[in-house]
């Protein structure tokens, strides 16, 4: 069978049918309550960005619940936390500043989903709000936003996401075995054990 590609937007919008009403005036410009209280709730997001070529990448961003600073009703802060130092997403940001981001409650199938345009700062005074075991940020993600709205529940009720009962992580051999059969590493595979090991959790912040 041969693929057929969709070529307009014409095309797309008649195999998919109108947007429906609910989902076409959910849109808001603005922070309401409670996408204050969804923040507040929320330990994990992820971050799109993309280069000014359009190379895209996307970077996770996990802190304890209410990480994200709320400046104002427009204006939102996310701490950076210490990794691995690529700054794929950061370097897009400065090169490119719209991002989108999808923020997660543990449980919850919706999510709430902000598109708005971001810059680095490398200090405020806010960064003393930020600050987790006694880590001040050196770094934070300050995004104005454009839009913001709840997103339905289907991906995740199809996935069985939060259900225990359906994870299966097992398949797969540990983190250190995939570094070490996908990666260029000279470390032996005890190494890389221990270093993913129980020690990982005490590098969080350092």
């Amino acid at each position: 069978m041969s693929w057929v590609e969709i070529g307009s937007e014409t095309e797309l919008r008649e195999l998919l049918g109108e947007v429906k009403p609910r989902a076409a005036t959910k849109e808001r410009p603005r922070l309401h309550e409670r996408d204050r209280q969804w923040l507040a709730a929320s330990p994990f997001c992820l971050i799109a960005t993309s280069d000014a070529e359009g190379g895209c990448d996307v970077s996770p961003k996990g802190d304890p619940a209410g990480f994200t600073y709320v400046i104002d009703d427009s204006t939102i802060a996310i701490p950076d936390r210490p990794g691995n130092r690529r700054a794929d997403g950061f370097h897009n940001i400065l090169r490119n500043p719209h991002v989108g981001l999808l923020f997660l409650i543990p449980g919850r199938n919706e999510t709430l989903r902000i598109n708005g345009r971001a810059r680095l700062l490398r200090d405020a005074p806010f960064f003393d709000e930020m600050i987790v075991k006694g880590h001040r940020p050196h770094l934070a993600i300050v995004v104005e936003i454009d839009q913001i709205f709840f997103h339905c529940a289907k991906a995740f009720m199809r996935s069985s996401l939060w259900r225990p009962d359906r994870w299966g992580p097992d398949p797969l051999p540990s983190h250190a075995a995939l570094v070490k059969e996908v990666q260029q590493v000279e470390e032996p595979i005890e190494r890389l054990e221990a270093y993913y090991g129980d020690s990982y959790a005490n590098q969080l912040y350092a």
